[in-house]
């Protein structure tokens, strides 16, 4: 019995059997691939919206440096003008003791100077001024776009978290079938599998032939062809979109066990 059970244990695994295994594999892919379309551009959407919202955010932030740098402009151009003042009062204390005219007109001059100062200081806060005021209307927009952003992603988020948390479940059961289904298939030919199916819009890397036609591109299969499919004794590829070709009626077949159906 043991020796028999050996035996069995180390029989060759069959086209038959590969297929059924890449026939499974196919269909519990196109399972993860539906999931993912019912999620839809929402994933996109969120981090689009993320985006957009690091960028407002960013902007906004300089917008208020900008407006506290303009702010302590024109405390810095008021203290000038104070100082301005201040020292337009000693001139004209000055201006009481001078000795001769050409005192008093250097101190006159002073005096001008001084003032030519606050009327600069003056133009400056008024432009600094208006600098704030337009800065802070752009500030308030910004702000309020951001607001409307944020109100965005909680939409969007709300409704990818709700598909997720719907799917979650069966989308981690199906990986899991996954990949115990690519356990079973040697590397060569899973690797084919994958690689047709990453240049497959559709997703599709095994068909089954349809009223004589590949079922992934729709040209027509020879009868001979079609012939060397059903007999399961090698692995035939459409020779026009390169996909593993299966008889239609393949999926009505005992589908191959998985190591968790076998255990």
């Amino acid at each position: 019995m043991a020796t028999k059970k050996t035996a069995e244990t180390a029989a060759p695994i069959t086209v038959e059997d590969k297929l059924k295994a890449l026939y499974q594999l196919q269909e519990t892919d196109s399972k993860i691939d539906e999931i993912q379309r019912l999620r839809g551009e929402l994933p996109l959407e969120v981090k689009d919206l993320e985006d957009e919202l690091a960028g407002l955010q960013t902007r906004i932030d300089k917008i208020q440096g900008e407006i506290a740098q303009r702010k302590e402009d024109v405390a810095a151009k008021k203290n000038e003008i104070k100082e301005a003042q201040n020292q337009i009062k000693r001139y004209e204390a000055q201006q009481m003791e001078v000795r001769n005219n050409r005192e008093y007109e250097a101190i006159t001059k002073e005096m001008e100077f001084q003032k030519l100062e606050i009327e600069l200081c003056e133009k400056r806060i008024r432009e600094f001024t208006f600098d704030i005021e337009n800065k802070t209307a752009v500030l308030e927009n910004t702000q309020a776009k951001y607001e409307e952003r944020m109100v965005d992603l909680k939409q969007k988020q709300n409704e990818l978290d709700e598909i997720v948390g719907e799917t979650k479940k069966e989308l981690e059961d199906l990986s899991a079938k996954s990949k115990e289904l690519e356990a079973l298939i040697e590397a060569r030919l899973l690797s084919a599998y994958k690689r047709i199916r990453s240049n497959a819009r559709n997703g599709l890397a095994v068909v089954s032939v349809s009223r004589d036609a590949c079922g992934g591109c729709f040209n027509k299969i020879p009868p001979q062809r079609q012939l060397d499919i059903r007999s399961y004794k090698k692995i035939i590829v459409c020779e026009y979109c390169g996909r593993i070709l299966i008889d239609s009626d393949f999926g009505n077949a005992k589908p191959a066990e998985t190591p968790s159906e076998q255990a």
